[in-house]
């Protein structure tokens, strides 16, 4: 529990592919890893570098969709003072300062055609060479790289090199998805769940609740193991009814009040939910739909009014308890809240 990051998992797929990087480790050889957002990638490149001899040396991350491209071989292989605009002084690059040790390329299928061409001298022939500068530099790497994308079909299209997938490619580890993992769903989210609440000063963590868990095992989880970990977190800090947490928010941004220009092509009734039986008149096409006598006319008006409305509503029912209320109207506490805040309901409530 003292890293804030561990490799937790028991499903065959993901034993699987830790044991094929445990054994990859031993070896000075370059090891590709690929998988979905989300799935781990950086521990298992953590993880090939800690196993290996290298492991006292340093290992250096380089995330190479984080860099313009202009500035990917700057940042690989360093460069002289006075080599380009705004180069100052001398900078050694990420292949210096990961000599001796592990250098890992994450998103490695987003580097340049050029930038590809001078990593492969590099990985090949062990020297690089500073921009402005005439001499080589000899370096002992290992390299380890990332992606999401399969880089086969990149060299088909011609957007990434044969020659430096093969130099690379000694040995593939992939990484299952979450949803191919569906064992390690409640494994993960009690490990992430019990971090959270010790960082909130819980006295013990109290588990997950029926529903919770429906929807935890129910769910698809296309963001993979960090989307899960945002999720369980954000329920355990928002619980505070006591006992096993029983409610989980998905979706972030789902809010009724979310801005107009980004609502769903298809609204989401559940704050406004109907009984199954009840029936929505529809006017024929010779009738006609007779404005609202009463209240405001415009239609931005009527829905506000309609919200202020529901909203008073779900209180008196609820004898103006805050949180029945919500759960009864489909929204979290602070949603709620917020919607008080919105209609200057907030001084009408004790």
């Amino acid at each position: 529990m003292e890293r804030a990051s561990q490799v937790v998992g028991q499903s065959g797929a993901f034993l699987d592919a830790l044991e094929r990087a445990s054994r990859a480790a031993a070896l000075d050889r370059p090891v590709l890893v690929i998988g979905e957002r989300g799935t781990g990638k950086e521990l298992v490149a953590e993880r090939l570098h800690r196993l290996s001899p290298r492991w006292d040396q340093p290992l250096v991350v380089m995330n190479c969709a984080a860099l313009p491209e202009t500035l990917i071989e700057a940042e690989l292989f360093g460069h002289e003072a006075g080599a380009f605009t705004g180069a100052t002084k001398a900078r050694v690059g990420r292949f210096e300062e990961a000599d001796g040790g592990t250098l890992f390329l994450d998103e490695l299928g987003t580097l340049s055609m050029a930038a590809q061409e001078r990593l492969l001298r590099a990985v090949e022939y062990g020297e690089v060479t500073r921009i402005g500068a005439s001499r080589p530099l000899r370096v002992d790497v290992r390299i380890v790289a990332a992606t999401n994308e399969h880089l086969p079909d990149k060299v088909d299209a011609h957007s990434f090199r044969a020659d430096l997938l093969d130099r690379l490619s000694f040995e593939v580890v992939t990484l299952p998805p979450l949803r191919a993992r569906r064992d390690d769903i409640m494994v993960l989210a009690n490990h992430f769940a019990r971090r959270m609440a010790a960082e909130l000063g819980w006295e013990r963590w109290t588990g997950f609740g029926e529903r919770a868990v429906e929807q935890l095992t129910a769910y698809g989880w296309p963001g993979n193991v960090r989307e899960l970990r945002n999720v369980v977190e954000r329920a355990v800090y928002r619980w505070d009814a006591g006992g096993p947490v029983d409610r989980i928010d998905i979706d972030p941004f789902a809010s009724p009040f979310r801005p107009s220009g980004q609502a769903p092509a298809s609204p989401s009734v559940a704050a406004v939910s109907t009984s199954p039986s009840t029936k929505v008149p529809v006017p024929s096409a010779g009738d006609e739909v007779a404005a609202c006598e009463v209240g405001p006319s415009d239609f931005k008006s009527r829905v506000a009014q309609f919200e202020r409305d529901l909203l008073a509503n779900a209180l008196a029912e609820h004898r103006f308890n805050q949180r029945q209320a919500a759960s009864a109207l489909g929204l979290s506490y602070d949603q709620f809240r917020h919607a008080l805040r919105r209609h200057d309901l907030i001084g009408t409530v004790a």
